[in-house]
């Protein structure tokens, strides 16, 4: 009896041991192995990807751009009496540039015309063939002008009273005085841009200091963000006082030294028409003389 206990046991026993290595077999085997593989492989393509597409567009420079507030721009944002010292001393740098541009193609003009007279009309054979010699418009051709009717004109009451050589010598002159005056046209605006620009500036300097002390007495303290602006301003108009004054000046006497050779040349021509007038016109007289005698 207890033998065949002791056989149902073992053989109990065994049923257990086959079946736990059986189940043991089961988990082991690889083959669920291939199914699970692209599952796992899959979520570690995305990843790569999503890594590499940055690294293809490269890195992205991006540049501060910093606004000054106290530059020009500032000064422009003030007030009106800022803004009006800014506009005056623009509108003087403009006609003062106007001028000295002006005048030196004036100039550059005249002393072209003084070179084609001395060619063209000392070689005519007469007063009247000269005087037609010149361009229309020439100074030296209204100087020749002026002084043949003043030699042929000579009527009246009380221009007879008058000598004929004072007679001719008055209105060249005249003449040569109404050149001369063309000339120094506009010479009057820059002598005056250049003695007032630089205390036109000053004035917006004091007004731009004004402005600071205003700023300090409203904040309490002297920050440096409440004195920079008005004092930037400040500083601005001196310079573009200083800007517009200094090439005013400058002109002004380059154009006075040039008006001087210029008148020079007018001068000259004018005595010498003078001369060749008075000549012409004493000899027609003594030739009527000697035809009356």
């Amino acid at each position: 009896m207890k033998n065949r206990v002791s056989i149902s046991l073992q053989a109990l026993f065994a049923a257990i041991v086959l079946s736990a290595s059986a189940v043991s077999f089961a988990a082991d085997t690889p083959a669920a192995a291939p199914e699970a593989a692209p599952a796992a492989t899959a979520p570690a393509a995305a990843p790569a990807d999503a890594t590499t597409a940055p690294a293809s567009a490269g890195p992205v420079e991006t540049k501060e751009t910093v606004d000054n507030p106290y530059g020009l721009q500032a000064v422009w944002n003030g007030d009106f009496i800022s803004k009006g010292t800014l506009i005056i001393l623009s509108i003087m740098s403009m006609g003062s540039w106007y001028i000295l541009i002006t005048k030196l193609i004036d100039q550059y003009k005249l002393n072209n015309q003084a070179a084609e007279a001395k060619k063209s009309f000392w070689k005519a054979s007469s007063v009247q063939a000269g005087i037609t010699s010149l361009k229309e418009g020439s100074p030296f051709r209204y100087i020749a002008e002026t002084g043949a009717k003043a030699s042929e004109h000579h009527e009246g009451s009380l221009l007879e009273k008058i000598d004929l050589n004072e007679w001719v010598t008055m209105s060249i002159h005249r003449a040569v005085e109404k050149i001369q005056s063309r000339l120094q046209d506009g010479l009057a605006f820059l002598a005056t841009v250049g003695s007032t620009a630089p205390f036109i500036g000053l004035f917006g300097t004091v007004w731009g200091i004004y402005n600071a002390l205003t700023a300090i007495g409203i904040a309490g303290q002297a920050s440096i963000d409440k004195v920079a602006g008005p004092v930037g301003e400040a500083l601005i108009m001196t310079a573009f006082g200083l800007f517009v004054a200094v090439p005013a000046v400058l002109g002004y006497n380059f154009l006075v030294r040039r008006n001087k050779s210029s008148m020079e040349e007018v001068r000259a021509f004018s005595a010498d028409v003078h001369l060749v007038l008075i000549s012409g016109a004493m000899s027609t007289a003594g030739n009527s003389s000697k035809k009356a005698g």
